[in-house]
């Protein structure tokens, strides 16, 4: 039965007509449009050609429903080259026969920089996918009817018009993993993932970012999970600490680091007593001594070796938070990196006081190894607003840093023992009840290298992690529903 209109991009000519000639075989497919942003003259048997100048636009998408007729839409929403494997679409089709699912997606194969095909997992749809570069793969197989009734009638959005159909689906619709490779895809974007990760605070996509954020706010507002001012402020005096800040330090075996991270932290100028906790976890190349030499010429070093050998980083940082030597302000610094100035724990702290928030967020820059900056340079999330950063916090991946922590709120949170996500988690959580403030200026240099564990990631890694801020934000947007009952009953 022929119930699938395909809607390609217009790609190199040869791999184009090579895709139109698979499709016109199949026995599923009545339809196929190619589209690209200009008219291209492209004429092949079988096809149809669409001027679209963003595949992406509620326009495009408008365009697309008008002119396809069949029950599903076979979407490639990347100018990728691509090639289906052996009844890939009916598999497909059968999938979705049996779901009924709005949207089916699936693993597919990929060339790499070197034009080996690997494989490419991709990962569940959960409530909690609502960041916008949640990663389909290129194409997708979705029930027009669906799209349509999920086109919005008041928005009209040119770059979010796609994204927001897709949060609208999902809202009283299933979408579906089919966990088999039926592709193979060459990908044009072949940026290693710690560069891709930044995409969403270039300022030449600010314009992109407004609409993700209306997007995603309006869909948080329709599923009773948008927060909205006024926060509760903390009132400092009410709490006694011996010592105003800790710089926390969780480590392990960063020793071509880790002095040069200390005596950052040792060298701030403040009006007021702190401490640098450096959580050592079982080092074994040379660290441990260093942190031992520099704590014996200055006693506001703290160097806590753990009992145990089971904590991560979110664990080492509970070590020291409930420690008895863990200040007013918890403040973060990595092992392999540097604040920018000495004031700049003076500065978080005069933050905490002005805004009465619980936790404070900074900018930083990006460099390499010997600090000289590479792209994209300075990372300072202005996309942030008090009135809404809260909500667009489930939309985005990163919130910033350094960041700072009143401490009894730690204390009373716990941090996952994990060592991906633990900040993300403590931002979304906090700012659920909490002020959070921003500093917009740099503060901190944040080191790329051969040892960094974000610098590039392969597709397992990406994809656990991934997985598990996909899972935070399940928790909390189902926190944030059960908070905005608990209003409305009061």
């Amino acid at each position: 039965m022929r119930n699938i209109s395909a809607v390609i991009p217009l790609s190199d000519e040869k791999s184009t007509r090579e895709l139109i000639s698979e499709l016109s075989r199949s026995d599923s497919v009545s339809q196929i449009f190619t589209y690209s942003p200009e008219p291209a003259c492209f004429s092949s048997n079988g096809s149809s050609e669409l001027v679209l100048d963003n595949i992406h636009s509620s326009a495009a998408i408008k365009t697309i429903l008008m002119k396809a007729e069949c029950e599903y839409l076979l979407l490639i929403i990347k100018p990728v080259t691509l090639t289906l494997a052996p009844f890939a679409l009916e598999r497909f089709m059968r999938i979705a026969a049996d779901t009924r699912a709005a949207i089916l997606y699936s693993n597919y194969n990929e060339f790499n920089k070197a034009g080996v095909s690997e494989a490419h997992p991709t990962i569940d749809y959960q409530t909690g996918s609502i960041r916008d570069d949640f990663d389909f793969g290129p194409l997708l197989l979705i029930r027009r009817d669906c799209l349509l009734d999920s086109i919005s009638k008041e928005a009209d959005y040119k770059f979010a018009g796609f994204y927001d159909c897709r949060l609208r689906l999902s809202e009283s619709n299933p979408i579906f993993r089919i966990p088999e490779y039926l592709y193979t895809s060459i990908e044009p974007d072949r940026r290693n993932s710690g560069v891709k990760q930044f995409d969403y605070v270039d300022p030449r996509n600010r314009a992109l970012q407004i609409e993700m954020e209306t997007s995603v706010s309006d869909h948080l507002n329709r599923i009773g999970a948008l927060i909205k001012p006024p926060f509760r402020e903390i009132a400092f005096a009410d709490t006694d600490f011996e010592t105003e800040a800790s710089v926390i330090i969780p480590v392990k075996n960063r020793v071509k680091t880790i002095r040069e991270a200390i005596q950052s932290a040792l060298s701030q100028r403040a009006s007021f007593k702190y401490n640098v906790i450096v959580v050592d976890n079982h080092s074994s190349d040379g660290t441990t001594d260093i942190v031992r030499s520099m704590k014996e010429s200055d006693s506001r070093l703290i160097h806590i070796i753990p009992e145990r050998n089971d904590l991560l980083i979110g664990g080492c940082w509970n070590k020291a938070v409930q420690s008895e030597f863990c200040g007013r302000f918890a403040v973060q610094l990595d092992s392999d990196d540097i604040y920018k100035d000495n004031d700049t724990l003076q500065t978080i702290a005069d933050t905490f006081y002005m805004e009465k928030c619980a936790m404070v967020i900074g900018a930083y820059i990006l460099t390499d190894f010997y600090l000289n900056e590479i792209p994209p340079g300075l990372i300072d999330h202005s996309e942030w607003t008090e009135s809404n950063g809260t909500n667009n916090a489930l939309r985005i991946n990163g919130l910033g840093a350094p960041r700072a922590f009143y401490t009894p709120i730690l204390r009373e949170i716990n941090i996952p023992n994990v060592s991906y996500g633990e900040d993300y988690f403590l931002g979304i959580s906090i700012s659920r009840e909490y002020k959070i403030g921003r500093i917009y200026k740099p503060l901190y240099f944040c080191r790329r290298w051969e040892e960094n564990t974000d610098s590039a990631l392969d597709i397992q890694k990406l994809n656990s992690n991934n997985l598990f801020k996909d899972r935070l934000r399940t928790f909390e947007i189902l926190a944030r529903q059960k908070k905005n009952k608990t209003r409305i009953k009061e």
